[in-house]
């Protein structure tokens, strides 16, 4: 393919696509980096060129220089090539006539008039490389089919024996336990030496997987990995081959063995030296009938050891099979022993839910609308969606006329990936070829992750993948990552599904439908944690996650075999003869910021067959679909949400493992609160309002309406005005042509990013329609919750949330349809300073357009469409127009979510915590008559400063008359409780004033930074109680960062929070292939906190996690009901600080939300953290150091000086209307 090249001589080198199928030279492509990858273009002068010339024919002898050194280095790299040899992209000669870099034409040898041009070093250099690369080149050839011929016959023996039999009682696996008898025999020593001497060889096992170093990582998922393929004897091989060497044998912990030996257990024969041991030897005695005698020896040391025996059954994770297994052995010594009772569910005891989990009289929770047999039904179809792992959708792009041309295209699309399937199969087999003798050869390698799934499941996942990357490519790291994902959650639930998890499954789920279905009654009603745990379920098989670097390994290796094998030919219109192949997938390099990466591109042709071919179907993964059933119940961190899929209950950022660990760790009654939360925004039933997905639709099958956020197709991004660089126009003219082209780009790719999204929710909104289905949610490490599915959910855009009502309707009542006008003057954004009464006023006076908009949305006087959010407003018109022309409005049932929004929540949290009057009133903590609008407070004391300083003569305060509006400072203000910096304060408030186009650019800069300054002194001095808080959680955080820990702290509903904030400067690399794979490995703990954003993250964090907080309080509280309160459950979700219900619902729950955050200010929340964060960082005893004990007494110091409350009142917050309005 052509590209266009600007500038001149090395400055102009090639910038093309080069194809991947072929790891010789590109294994090698970070010496190339600097030379071939894309780097700005340059040009020069006519008054230059003479003296360019020389420099670029010496560039052209560096390039050359660099060209053979590739070529040597290629050369010496066969060695690595074991069987399968491809054929290597190769730079192009001097002449070669390919379009790539050669020196000027009269320079060339045998040119006439060549001017003389004296050798320089470069020159000598490169012909002593060249005869070095010669006599090379004759030795290599002799010692590659050597070595092809070795590696061969390697290949015949490799695979039918192993280097070590894979039984315990062989070699020195058997000497390192037990020196000279059958273990039958030398048991009791075994137990009590063998615990002694691998942990004096060995060395105890780090006691968190983040305390294991790469390498150990690796080799651990390798053995697990080997037991769920039954790989067993590779892993023992690979176990013994480590052991026996002595550099080697360092990176084995005790968990290695374990797992290894409860491998064998599970089968035959095994033995490790802890807990997990006496469950594995138990089980290898109950499998083999061992006699009674040998069994009380064992439980006889055990017993000595001072373990108990009813810890098997409950520390230990088995199987209901290996419970059983084991309980055999026992009984042959105890028949008297049972298992031990299941202990009684643990109540949470927090004050804050003590209301929640009270057992002081008879409560009710709400049901869903369905019947049992069809929430039975929706089941079966939900499971079926997560076994198959992926959903496909039909497309709502408009579809292709038919014709002869894409009936061809398709054709030969399906041709095209039959060819992929059994190339993917050939080259997945001979990977894992490769691969296994890499183990025999007792090395680590992805040969057992491969076994995983069945060849065939992998491919369909590698074409499904294909299938899915954009047009303009993809990163290889983010393609490899994404690869190792779905290949992990298909793992698990194959896993799940051949242990029986779910027959159990489908029993326990049916079973707790019944405390969910309308025509159904429990004899206890509990919340539906409780009843799923009263049922008894298994708890299903934790998983952990593979650790980040086999992630990324097994990712780029399902990457390469992708780009290996999918080739297609050169010209697709060659029908008679054979074309060319070429690979379907191109590697190139791009920058990103500062940063060059990889991108695997597609080839233009299959790009432009995919176009022509225009596929009606959408794939995606199961997870990323609503569920067609209620989820799981969340009960504990690794299970709740999909039947079969992996779920996290909390979000993290990548190889974070630290998070997991807290969760896992803290008492399960902490978690309650944040568990049933969770459940309870998951249970909401949704339905697809289809009048208005019909609207929407119809704009983007019509090209789009960005104006009413319907994105339009990239083919409608605006064009450069010369598609070319003329190579006569002039330096400066070049540069606008290149950025005025670069804009371009950017639109484009930003164009396509919105159209790409918006088909995705379109698609799953009209595959959803007339459905009802649900969204499982979790939370980040703040605590705040998200759908998990992430295309279609209400945290979308305008048009996401306009497309989603319950399915679950409800009667008005007697002020619902009141409600349900103030909604929508609210959705329109016209009286956002006016109080209730004159918005519903309002409402009336504008009924006329209300109805106009919702009979004739486009063609009428579309009065929505002028509304600040015109989807949700144009769904409101429609709600509002059946209800007023229902005979009886009362009895109308709607379905339409109405928001209650807090009134910059962040400040209002920071205004309770402080006690803070005038900063409470400017929130509307405080009651009043009308809506305080902080935003239009601070611009007016901004104006203030503003006027003052105009009268002392300041510049730029005086050109600022009349320019200072709340829309100016309105996002500053929004985000500077959330942390925003000076800096980032000036860059918001510079592109509001560039939006004022009667404002003087060229004074744009000045005035930002001083409206800055302006605004961040108003807010001092309206919330002084605000800004001392914030000041106190950063410093404290800034010198528990400096004392070498991260900030902790614990939720006033008991979630463990860990800021995941370290120095990044740890790098870990997947070398060789394509590309070299460079990632940041968040999950070393050993790596010191990030000062700065330790210290910036930890108020904004710290707010966030008490508006979670106050949000899951709320949630609980509307979910249960009793008999003698007008509560009867209501229907609750939100988006963060934006709470939704239905319209006959809003009073109660705003008394609820108003209720809860009263509750939950009155708790000394800073008084505890500053006894948490004294407790967990001050060092006790004191730190020997003078330095330290500084330090620390500072920390200590600071931490104990918490701000002084002031004199507000919280009761108050019960009697403002327009604290959440």
């Amino acid at each position: 393919m052509s590209v266009l090249c600007w500038g001149r001589g090395a400055a102009g080198l090639r910038r093309a696509l080069q194809p991947c199928g072929c790891p010789g030279l590109l294994a090698k492509e970070g010496i190339l980096g600097g030379v071939c990858g894309p780097r700005r273009s340059s040009s020069a002068s006519p008054q230059e060129q003479d003296q360019d010339r020389r420099k670029d024919w010496g560039h052209v002898e560096l390039l050359e220089v660099l060209q053979a050194r590739v070529r040597q280095l290629q050369a010496e790299s066969v060695s690595e090539v074991v069987v399968n040899r491809v054929d290597v992209a190769r730079l192009p000669e001097r002449g070669s006539g390919d379009g790539g870099p050669q020196p000027p034409r009269k320079v060339q040898r045998g040119a006439t008039g060549a001017s003389p041009v004296p050798r320089s070093g470069w020159a000598q250099r490169l012909e002593k490389d060249k005869r070095i690369q010669r006599m090379h080149m004759q030795q290599l050839e002799v010692n590659l089919q050597m070595q092809v011929q070795s590696q061969s016959e390697e290949l015949k023996v490799w695979p039918k024996h192993l280097q070590v039999e894979p039984r315990l009682l062989s070699k020195q696996l058997a000497v390192f336990l037990a020196p000279e008898s059958s273990w039958e025999e030398q048991l009791p020593r075994v137990l009590q030496e063998a615990p002694r001497k691998l942990r004096l060889t060995v060395g105890r096992a780090p006691s968190t997987q983040a305390q294991l170093s790469g390498q150990q990582q690796k080799l651990l998922a390798f053995f697990k990995c080997c037991l769920l393929t039954n790989h067993l004897p590779l892993a023992h091989h690979l176990l013994v081959t480590h052991h026996s060497q002595q550099r080697k044998q360092k990176l084995l912990t005790l968990d290695m063995y374990n797992t290894v030996m409860l491998g064998w257990a599970r089968q035959d024969a095994g033995l490790t030296p802890d807990l997990l041991s006496y469950a594995a030897i138990l089980q290898c005695m109950g499998r083999r009938g061992q006699d009674a005698g040998t069994i009380e020896r064992c439980l006889k040391q055990m017993s000595q050891e001072g373990l108990k025996l009813q810890a098997l059954f409950t520390a230990v994770p088995l199987s209901e099979e290996e419970q059983a297994t084991v309980l055999k052995a026992v009984h042959k010594v105890k028949p008297t022993f049972s298992l031990p009772p299941r202990p009684p569910p643990a109540v949470n005891t927090s004050k804050l839910l003590r209301a929640v989990y009270a057992k002081d009289g008879p409560v009710s929770y709400p049901k869903l609308h369905l019947p049992l047999k069809t929430l039975q039904s929706l089941f079966e179809k939900q499971l079926c969606v997560e076994l198959a792992s992926k959903v496909c959708v039909v497309s709502v792009e408009k579809p292709a006329l038919p014709s002869k041309e894409v009936t061809h295209a398709r054709k030969t699309l399906q041709t095209l990936r039959d060819h992929w399937e059994k190339a993917l199969c050939r080259v997945l087999q001979e990977t894992k070829n490769h691969l296994e003798v890499e183990v025999h050869k007792g090395r680590f390698s992805l040969y057992p992750f491969l076994c995983l799934l069945d060849e065939r499941e992998v491919v369909q996942m590698l074409l499904q993948v294909l299938q899915a990357l954009p047009a303009q490519g993809e990163s290889f790291t983010t393609l490899a990552r994404e690869l190792s994902a779905r290949t992990f959650s298909r793992h698990v639930v194959q896993r799940r599904r051949l242990s029986g998890q779910v027959q159990a499954l489908e029993t326990y789920y049916r079973k707790y439908l019944h405390l969910l279905a309308s025509d159904t009654k429990v004899p206890n009603p509990c919340l539906p944690r409780q009843y799923w745990e009263a049922l008894g379920a298994p708890e299903a098989l934790r998983e952990q996650p593979w650790p980040l670097p086999v992630q990324m390994e097994l990712g780029k290796q399902l990457a390469e075999m992708l780009v290996q094998a999918t080739r297609m030919p050169s010209s697709l219109d060659n029908r008679h003869g054979s074309s060319r192949l070429v690979p379907v997938l191109y590697h190139v390099y791009s920058f990103r910021n500062v940063q060059q990466i990889g991108i695997l591109k597609p080839h233009p042709a299959y790009v432009q067959l995919l176009e022509t071919a225009a596929e009606p179907t959408l794939t995606f993964e199961a997870v990323d679909v609503p569920m067609l059933c209620p989820p799981l119940p969340w009960t504990s961190p690794h299970t709740g949400a999909f039947l079969l899929s992996p779920t996290k209950l909390m979000r993290t950022v990548e190889g974070a493992t630290q998070h997991q660990e807290l969760l896992e760790t803290c008492p399960p009654t902490a978690l309650h609160g944040a568990l049933d939360a969770l459940t309870q925004l998951g249970n909401c039933a949704w339905r697809v309002n289809g009048r208005v997905l019909d609207l929407v639709l119809q704009l983007f099958q019509a090209k789009g309406c960005p104006k009413l956020g319907v994105p339009a197709p990239a083919s409608e991004a605006p064009q450069p005005a010369e598609a070319h660089v003329p190579q006569s126009a002039a330096p400066a003219r070049k540069a606008e042509l290149r950025r005025e082209l670069a804009r371009c780009q950017k639109l484009a790719r930003e164009m396509h990013s919105l159209r790409a999204e918006a088909l995705y929710r379109l698609s799953l909104a009209q595959h959803l329609r007339g459905r009802v289905f649900w969204l499982p949610h979790n939370m980040d490490f703040r605590g705040r919750t998200y759908p998990c599915p992430p295309h279609f959910n209400h945290l979308g855009s305008d048009v996401a949330r306009a497309l989603l009502e319950f399915a679950q309707g409800r009667p008005l009542g007697p002020h619902g349809l009141d409600w349900l006008k103030i909604h929508l003057v609210n959705l329109t954004g016209f009286k956002k300073r006016e109080p209730l009464r004159k918005r519903l006023a309002f409402a009336e006076e504008v009924m006329d357009d209300i109805l106009d908009s919702a009979d004739q949305p486009m063609t009428g006087r579309k009065w929505w469409m002028g509304a600040e959010e015109p989807w949700q407003t144009l769904a409101c018109c429609m709600e509002v127009a059946n209800a007023v022309r229902c005979s009886d409005p009362a009895a109308y049932v709607s379905h339409l979510p109405v928001h209650q929004d807090g009134s910059c929540n962040g400040l209002q949290h920071y205004a309770a915590l402080g006690r803070d009057s005038v900063g409470a009133a400017s929130v509307n903590l405080e009651p009043s008559d009308v809506p305080q609008d902080v935003y239009s407070g601070v611009a007016a004391q901004v104006e203030v400063f503003r006027r003052q300083d105009a009268q002392r003569g300041t510049r730029v305060a005086q050109m600022l008359e009349g320019f200072i509006t709340r829309k100016v400072v309105k996002q500053t203000v929004m985000t500077v409780v959330y942390g925003v910096t000076r800096y980032g304060g000036r860059l918001q408030i510079e592109k509001r004033l560039r939006e004022l186009t009667d404002f003087p650019q060229e004074f744009v800069w000045e005035a930002s930074h001083y409206l800055v300054r302006q605004v961040f002194k108003s807010l001092q001095e309206m919330f002084s109680g605000t800004r001392a808080i914030q000041h106190w959680l950063t410093e404290s955080a800034r010198l528990i960062s400096h004392m070498g820990s991260v900030v902790e702290w614990v939720t006033p509903l008991g979630i463990p929070i860990i800021q995941p904030y370290r120095l990044e400067h740890k790098v870990k690399q997947v070398r060789g292939g394509i590309q070299s794979i460079t990632y940041i490995h968040n999950g070393d703990i050993s790596q010191k906190p990030n000062t700065r954003k330790q210290k910036n993250g930890f108020p904004p964090n710290f707010i966030h996690s008490l508006d979670s907080s106050h949000m899951m309080l709320t949630a609980l509280h509307c979910y249960r009901s009793r008999p003698l309160c007008r509560r009867k459950g209501l229907t609750f979700v939100s988006v963060h600080d934006c709470y939704w219900t239905h319209a006959a619902d809003v009073a109660v729950m705003n008394q609820v939300c108003r209720e809860q955050f009263v509750c939950l200010h009155s708790e000394p929340i800073l008084e505890d953290l500053s006894r948490f964060l004294v407790s967990r960082f001050c060092p006790n005893p004191t730190p020997r150091k003078i330095s330290q004990c500084w330090e620390a007494s500072q920390l200590k110091e600071t931490l104990q000086a918490v701000p002084k409350p002031g004199a507000f009142d919280l009761e108050r917050v019960k009697h403002s209307t327009y604290f959440f309005s």
